[in-house]
């Protein structure tokens, strides 16, 4: 049996190219070049039929390591909570005050982005403190 290689993380969004900017910003990820023969993005999605314009946007990690983030238009808004979310890793090896001013810290510098801040779960017998939060579309993610 062949085993799975690389992993591409999907988001239905209303504005494709706006998440996937927060989330550069949020993970360090980076927007490809756009399509050979175009000098922008812009460029080339002005070449595009309308109905196909602004309909996906994509970024990945630099570093080649991390799975590549797509962002797809649909029509609904979202109205639930999420069946999956992403753990962003900030407070790795930390414990106690130490690991929550790490959180804190991400916590603030995203919601200047516009990222949402829910609740802060403390540790407890079982599990390190996280901080619950959601994107500029309302997506769920933790800081961890």
């Amino acid at each position: 049996m062949a085993s799975v290689r690389q992993v591409q993380v999907t988001f239905d969004c209303a504005e494709p190219e706006r998440v996937a900017r927060f989330w550069c910003e949020v993970l360090g990820y980076v927007v490809p070049p756009p399509p050979e023969g175009f000098a922008t993005w812009d460029d080339y999605t002005r070449s595009l039929p309308l109905e196909k314009q602004d309909k996906g946007f994509a970024c990945s990690d630099p570093t080649g390591v991390g799975p590549r983030l797509y962002f797809q238009r649909v029509p609904e808004g979202k109205v639930v909570k999420n069946r999956v979310h992403l753990d962003v890793r900030v407070g790795t090896g930390l414990v106690g005050e130490e690991r929550l001013a790490a959180l804190e810290a991400e916590c603030a510098r995203l919601v200047a982005l516009g990222a949402i801040r829910d609740q802060v779960l403390l540790a407890d017998e079982e599990d390190e403190s996280c901080i619950n939060m959601r994107d500029i579309e309302g997506n769920e993610f933790c800081l961890d």
